[in-house]
């Protein structure tokens, strides 16, 4: 059982979230939260697998909040709701150790995605938060989409060839394990793989490494797997 923190301070927006996720007989949905400030209690209170919290709460922001979950209870893994227009506060999400982001107007599939992925380890970005974020990055004065994207495929290079596959699945969202099977490793093989991604890459989580994944073109069509 997959057990779940909802934050929104809009009451339809949690209905419309809690509805989803209900829909799965293996999530269940422990608390529900107004604003940031009473997330991070809650979470304290109930230590939820996943927290699923809005960028743009009254309090405590969500993106301060998921700073302080992910310092004060580390086992509970932090999706964030944003929508378009919010680009810088998805990049600054990445830097508090948010490991996933999708949009509130997206598919309810992603929603449940999301939540499956970043409960068994793994990061998630909606395919129109990694095209966001890409297209963001490569307008925001760091230089133009192309030179991001050569930059992005120049630290890609230099991973081994099973770095980089292993950086692929990462970009897909696939968790320690899902990649284990593709791979036909033992777990903990993969973690090992994965810490030297990121060590290699100079990112500090899954979730920037995928931005990493998705510049760089390495991702495959199909964006999110599970099982």
């Amino acid at each position: 059982m997959t057990r779940v923190l909802i934050a929104d301070d809009e009451p339809m927006i949690r209905a419309g979230v809690r509805a989803v996720l209900s829909t799965d007989p293996d999530i269940e949905i422990v608390a529900e939260a107004g604003d940031g400030h009473e997330a991070v209690e809650l979470v304290r209170l109930h230590r939820p697998d996943v927290a699923v919290l809005d960028v743009r709460m009254p309090r405590t922001n969500g993106i301060d909040a998921a700073a302080e979950i992910r310092r004060t209870v580390p086992a509970t893994g932090v999706i964030m709701l944003t929508t378009f227009g919010e680009d810088d506060y998805i990049l600054r999400a990445l830097g508090c150790g948010a490991a996933g982001f999708l949009i509130k107007s997206g598919e309810p599939e992603e929603l449940l995605a999301g939540v499956r992925a970043v409960a068994d380890g793994a990061a998630y970005l909606s395919p129109k938060v990694a095209a966001r974020v890409v297209a963001h990055l490569a307008s925001g004065g760091a230089g133009t989409q192309a030179g991001r994207r050569a930059a992005a495929r120049e630290r890609v290079a230099g991973l081994t060839p099973r770095e980089r596959e292993v950086l692929s699945f990462l970009g897909s969202g696939l968790s320690n394990g899902q990649i284990a099977r593709r791979l036909h490793v033992v777990e903990g093989t993969v973690k090992a793989h994965v810490s030297s991604v990121l060590s290699r890459l100079g990112v500090d989580n899954r979730a920037a490494a995928a931005v990493v994944a998705h510049e760089a073109g390495v991702v495959p069509p199909h964006t999110v797997e599970n099982g």
